[in-house]
């Protein structure tokens, strides 16, 4: 079974601080537990890394970065990384169209997500936002139960 990972449940792994954490801990014990083989896309670690920058530099936290950061070269290094930016120039019209018939609920990294794991006969991902649910190809789990 293959599972994308989302950037809601990466950064809920690696920040114990973060919203997400005790249930994006409880699904990456599930998804271990089931055998998963999991998809860490390049843009969900370049959003992460964006995300995490920006909350922690807003919420003063500026010394968690660092570490943070570590334990993401230490459980994501790149040679688990799926990459998809160089799938980017070919996909780049199909995402654009993604977003519009999505009115905007789905980002351009969540497109590029969707369409990648589709592509790649990715069909769990492994999510928070609900805003893949409209997706006929993809469907997201939030839960060890989901599995």
């Amino acid at each position: 079974m293959r599972v994308g990972i989302d950037t809601s449940v990466l950064i809920g792994l690696l920040d114990s601080r973060d919203i997400w954490h005790a249930a994006a801990v409880a699904l990456d014990k599930a998804l271990k537990t089931s055998g998963a083989e999991l998809a860490v896309f390049d843009c969900t670690v370049a959003e992460a890394v964006s995300t995490l920058a920006r909350r922690l530099h807003e919420k003063r936290r500026e010394a968690d970065l660092n570490a943070l950061l570590d334990q993401l070269l230490v459980d994501f290094p790149a040679e688990s990384i799926l990459w998809v930016f160089p799938d980017v120039p070919f996909l780049y019209v199909e995402v654009i169209n993604m977003v519009r018939s999505s009115g905007g609920e789905l980002n351009f990294n969540d497109a590029l997500i969707a369409i990648s794991c589709r592509n790649r006969r990715i069909p769990l991902l492994a999510s928070f936002d609900a805003d893949f649910d409209h997706l006929a190809w993809l469907r997201r789990v939030t839960q060890p139960d989901d599995l």
